[in-house]
């Protein structure tokens, strides 16, 4: 290799490295903007110097009620949330070499919300006790996808139509427990279905922030390692990625911010499926961990400014699951397209 070569593939791979900075840099700045907007925003408009003082502590009538109580608590569950779902639906994605093996199709947290759904319907409690719920049913919902699709060997093809029945069974549990539950306690288990920020509490968010911050960084540590596992299992492993370990750590993350986030906000419709395409979209390949970053901060964007769409938008209010459900649909079609027409099933 000579010189001309070895500065030639440098210059590439600084270029990469600066479309990652400036991509990572935009999108942090726009989910910024869009927590802000998220604390202006309502049936009053406050000014941005009275939300700041509220922030420091100061109280202002009025204000320090709306802010802290009602939109602050809101922004952080779309925040956090957001973050997760980007974050856990790319891991998913590029570590099983498949854009439909994200947690929303092959039925993960469909595990979680019938946990959720379950806990409110017939055990009637809610806060800590759901979000264990959901954790657990999340992990054993992946365990059970993946011991369904394993076969003499394992195959991402069947893992997702596995994973599609399982969802399918989950969601007709779902049903059968609206449909005997008690009726003061639909409206709750509709919240976690729809996919809402109405009515999150400060209270319901250290799991989530917790788990997210511990979570999110294994994950991004682990971005060099992902990125040789979507190589494929030989590659990987002749790379010297021990790929059983790093696929259990990588699994284990996700679903645990997957459950949590599902837990607190409801299974937002199609953030996990979008985010990835999109920021590996605005990022290009090539950089070590390029779409776990970008991933999470696109959900984000996307959790945030659907909410503020199903708000402001239209007449009547719509939750955020909606509005994202109106943008990943049409893009589902189109993928199921485009992958049957390249053979991919």
């Amino acid at each position: 290799m000579n010189n001309q070569t070895v500065a030639f593939i440098m210059a590439g791979r600084r270029q990469r490295r600066r479309r990652w900075v400036l991509v990572t840099v935009v999108l942090a700045v726009l989910s910024c903007a869009l927590c802000m907007a998220m604390l202006l925003l309502g049936s009053t408009i406050y000014p941005v110097k009275d939300v700041i003082r509220t922030l420091m502590g100061e109280q202002i009538k009025g204000v320090s009620f709306a802010v802290n109580t009602i939109r602050l608590p809101r922004m952080l569950a779309g925040l956090f949330a957001g973050f997760a779902f980007g974050v856990a639906g790319s891991t998913f994605q590029t570590m099983l070499r498949n854009p439909l093996a994200n947690p929303n199709v092959i039925g993960i947290t469909s595990g979680s919300s019938a946990a959720a759904v379950f806990c409110i319907t017939v055990l009637h409690t809610s806060g800590a006790v759901v979000s264990v719920a959901s954790v657990i049913a999340g992990l054993a919902t992946v365990l059970v996808i993946y011991v369904c699709s394993r076969g003499t060997s394992f195959a991402v093809g069947r893992l997702i139509l596995v994973g599609i029945g399982v969802q399918a069974m989950l969601d007709a549990i779902i049903s059968y427990l609206l449909l005997v539950g008690a009726q003061q306690d639909i409206p709750a288990a509709l919240r976690w279905l729809s996919g809402s920020l109405n009515g999150s509490q400060m209270h319901e968010l250290p799991p989530l922030v917790i788990t997210v911050l511990i979570c999110a960084p294994i994950i991004i540590l682990l971005g060099k390692h992902l990125t040789v596992l979507e190589l494929g299992e030989q590659s990987a492993t002749s790379l010297g990625v021990n790929t059983d370990k790093t696929r259990i750590m990588l699994i284990v993350s996700s679903v645990c911010m997957i459950a949590l986030a599902t837990a607190t906000t409801g299974p937002i419709a199609f953030v996990a499926f979008l985010s990835g395409p999109i920021a590996k979209r605005l990022v290009g390949v090539g950089f070590s961990f390029s779409n776990v970053i970008p991933s999470g901060l696109v959900g984000v964007i996307l959790v945030l400014a659907g909410d503020l769409i199903g708000q402001f938008a239209f007449a009547v209010r719509y939750p955020v699951g909606i509005m994202t459900g109106i943008l990943g649909a049409p893009y589902l079609i189109f993928l199921l397209i485009r992958m049957n027409r390249k053979g991919d099933f």
